[in-house]
């Protein structure tokens, strides 16, 4: 998948994925996971979501990557916030107090920046990505995160021969493959979502499952 296609995405608004409201399972499950306020979370593939304004409203410092630029302006403009911008390494970096955010590739991240990150949050990452994207988003999220990582993985299952992604189908074999053998994975909710999602229905697509993994290291 090249980044032409998400800048696509944006540039026609393109954009069924972003939510109005901060995610329900986040709400839910975060307060959960007893993690400092003052911890940095990292969120890939963030978007412009308002996940980060109310990761930011907990008190933690915000570290989000997204390929698309024009997400980035939008999200600052949205909320009427002034970013300082800057140049490291790879990336654009736009940032306030509470948030940073790394416009570029996010396999070019490297782990001193993101080092201080303790807290995952994925809803949108694992899930955007093709099937051999995925092996490589893990492997790279695994080795840039902080030993005493915690954190939320969010993911969708479907049958993939029914309609194709993006978001892709990830199964919970998929899921604990792909990120089991280097953290602990505890499965907190799994549902059927069908009936919300006008798209996969028109699609032909059967049933839609929303699981939801707390992700801690071992």
């Amino acid at each position: 998948m090249q980044p032409e296609f998400w800048y696509k995405k944006w540039d026609s608004n393109q954009i069924g994925f972003h939510q109005a409201e901060a995610n329900p399972y986040l709400q839910r499950y975060w307060p959960e996971l007893a993690i400092a306020p003052s911890a940095r979370v990292l969120v890939p593939l963030c978007g412009k979501s308002l996940d980060l304004l109310w990761l930011a409203g907990q008190g933690h410092q915000v570290l989000g990557v997204e390929l698309a630029e024009k997400a980035v302006e939008e999200f600052f403009s949205d909320h009427r916030l002034q970013p300082q911008i800057s140049e490291q390494g790879a990336f654009k970096v736009y940032r306030t107090v509470a948030f940073e955010l790394w416009c570029g590739d996010f396999f070019a991240l490297t782990a001193e920046d993101v080092a201080g990150c303790t807290a995952l949050y994925d809803r949108a990452a694992l899930i955007a990505l093709p099937d051999a994207m995925r092996q490589r988003y893990a492997a790279h999220l695994q080795h840039l995160l902080a030993p005493e990582m915690k954190g939320l993985v969010i993911t969708l299952d479907y049958d993939q021969t029914q309609i194709p992604g993006p978001p892709f189908a990830v199964n919970d074999d998929e899921a604990q493959r792909l990120l089991g053998q280097g953290w602990q994975l505890e499965k907190l909710e799994e549902r059927d979502i069908l009936a919300e999602s006008p798209k996969f229905q028109q699609g032909g697509v059967e049933w839609l499952v929303e699981r939801v993994y707390r992700v801690s290291s071992r």
